[in-house]
Parts: C-alpha cells; structure tokens; sequence
C-alpha cells in the first residue's frame, strides 16, 4: 500500500511533446534539452525531509502516448499526487487530460484530498492556443490547483513543486534536509500540515 511506504509519489500525465520530462529534469537536475526525446516511463528520485524524518520523493515521468494503459492505471493507483501538463501552444494537449483526469478519479474514487496539480507549460512560446483564465477555469471544474511553466525559461518550476506538497494534507514535506529555512518557508512551516520546498 503506497500509505505504508518512505516514498512520495509524484506521477506526470499529458500529451506527447508538452514539455513533461522537461519540467521534470529542470526540477531534479536543473537542465533543459530542446530535442524531444519520446519517454516510455522514467522515475526520479530526490531525497525529502518528511514529518521530521527523510523520505523520497519520487517523481513519475510517464509517456505521453496512449499505447500503455496498464501502465497508466498502476501509476495511477500508486501515485500519492498528481501533475497533469498540457502546453499552452496546443488546445488538443488540454483534451487530451480529460480522459486522464477521468481516470485519476474513477481510480481514486475522489480527488479531493488528493494533490492535483494543472499545468500550462510553454508560457514562454508566443503562439498561444489556450489562454490563462482557459486553463484556470478547467482547474476550478477539476476542483485542482493551477500553474502556467516554462521549463525552458525555469519558470514556475520550482513553485510548481512547491505548491504540490503544499496541496498535501496528511504528511509535512520539505525538499530541504539540513534544516535551512528561508523567511517564506518559516511562515509555510507554520501552516498546520503544509509542506514547502528549499
């Protein structure tokens, strides 16, 4: 059961080429690489401070084509919270998440005290297909939080990861593991059951 497990579980859903593995590698390895590179499924892993105790954080880079069901619904069923990026360049990218969050939730049974996060990525790129308050209002039906990103420009990135352990209720996360903390991070602790990252 993922409950009993020192694992954080962070699984990435959305469309071919919308900048999933992007958004990952510039969060965990601080690089971006222009090439698409298709992924079958990629696992990344980052050590946390969790309730006062080390965890890790793991983070699910799952592939953007449809040719793996079962793959989707045992990352699913695994997953302790849940990124779903489309690219702001691509209206389809966006319905293509619909099925998907179907899934998150017909698998769940609920979303509501699970971490869902919408993302916007390519917020840099001029050739807008999807405007801001467009992906903000399929948030609020998914009863979600939102972000736009650019993993290009590294903006957002952090903050995204950030605000996802924020969303979780039940532990007390922070990326940092030598104790640091910075003035926004003292107020963040101080929020009963908030995480934040360093």
């Amino acid at each position: 059961m993922p409950e009993q497990s020192n694992d954080y579980r962070v699984v990435v859903f959305g469309a071919g080429g919308v900048g999933k593995s992007s958004l990952v590698l510039r969060f965990v390895k601080g690089t971006f690489r222009d090439t698409y590179i298709p992924t079958v499924e990629d696992t990344y892993r980052q050590v946390i401070s969790c309730d006062k105790s080390v965890c890790t954080l793991q983070i699910t880079d799952t592939t953007g084509s449809h040719q793996f069901p079962a793959m989707q619904r045992l990352s699913i069923s695994k997953g302790h919270a849940f990124i779903l990026v489309y690219s702001v360049t691509s209206r389809q990218s966006l319905e293509e998440l619909k099925p998907i969050y179907q899934q998150v939730l017909a698998i769940k049974g609920s979303v509501d005290a699970i971490p869902v996060m919408l993302v916007g990525n390519k917020s840099d790129e001029t050739q807008r297909e999807v405007e801001t308050k467009e992906g903000e209002a399929q948030a609020t039906a998914w009863k979600c939080a939102f972000m736009e990103t650019s993993a290009k420009m590294n903006n957002n990135v952090k903050e995204l990861f950030q605000e996802l352990l924020t969303l979780e209720k039940k532990r007390n996360m922070s990326l940092s593991v030598d104790g640091k903390r910075s003035g926004k991070q003292k107020h963040a602790d101080k929020l009963k059951g908030k995480c934040s990252i360093m």
